[in-house]
């Protein structure tokens, strides 16, 4: 007959990780989205927890009193935010990219409410948000993000995180730079296709004052903007390899922050 014993010691550990995991999945790109049912969360996090607790070392937890354990809960779960932020805002640049595209096609003020995001975002900016999670499911980035989290265990032990604030500060200064330069890669196109367009429309206002000009142009920008977006669909995987290089290295750097 098997014997099967789980002590208060043990309880006490997988609730540890279970906060770690939880606050994780509450904020990490795909596993956050609206979409997914709460219910699928919460279990999708109870199993992982199981079994990082069984594969993963263990270490000893040390406290005394009922405030000593908040406070290791609560470092837990800073630690699980601070690692699904890191993978979660490099989802933020194709909105940048998106709101940059819309400017300049006209269509900036036509904004909607995202429900993955839940926050109101432009046209371009919803279509390049679902294409980068598609292509975040079907390269399997969010296994590697889960691989990512249950590596955490052996860099960071339950009670081993330690704050590091100038390594953090360069993390974010460092993603700043890159969020700024991957945005404009991704709306280059339209970019500079609205800027050859703006060009010709002022040339043909010169050589035909008698056109308006400013009517034509809003219909020509949408018109030829979207054409640019269906054009380009092909190098969204290219776009999508870039900030999933980000996501890794925006990861990396957060655990070397707090570890």
């Amino acid at each position: 007959m098997m014997e099967w014993a789980f002590s208060f010691a043990d309880l006490e550990y997988f609730l540890l990780v279970l906060v770690r995991v939880t606050m994780f999945i509450a904020i990490a790109p795909f596993f956050s989205m609206s979409n997914t049912p709460r219910n699928v969360r919460i279990v999708l996090g109870f199993f992982i927890s199981v079994l990082l607790y069984y594969s993963m070392p263990r270490t000893e937890v040390v406290y005394e009193t009922l405030v000593g354990y908040s406070i290791l809960v609560l470092k837990e779960a800073v630690t699980g935010l601070l690692i699904g932020f890191a993978a979660n805002i490099c989802t933020t640049i194709v909105t940048f990219a998106g709101h940059v595209a819309d400017m300049e096609m006209g269509l900036s003020m036509a904004s909607i409410f995202d429900p993955a995001t839940k926050s109101q975002s432009t046209i371009s900016g919803v279509y390049y948000n679902y294409m980068i999670l598609l292509m975040l499911i079907l390269t399997g980035m969010h296994r590697y993000l889960i691989k990512a989290l249950a590596e955490t265990y052996i860099l960071i032990p339950v009670n081993g995180m330690v704050f590091h604030t100038d390594k953090l500060l360069s993390s974010m200064l460092l993603f700043v730079s890159n969020y700024l330069m991957i945005g404009f890669r991704i709306c280059l196109p339209v970019f500079s296709v609205m800027l050859i367009l703006n060009a010709v429309l002022g040339v043909l206002a010169k050589v035909s004052p008698q056109l308006n000009m400013f009517a034509v142009g809003i219909q020509m920008k949408v018109f030829v903007g979207l054409c640019v977006l269906f054009v380009t669909t092909a190098m969204l995987p290219g776009a999508a390899d870039l900030i999933f290089e980000q996501m890794k290295i925006m990861v990396v750097s957060f655990v070397e922050a707090i570890r």
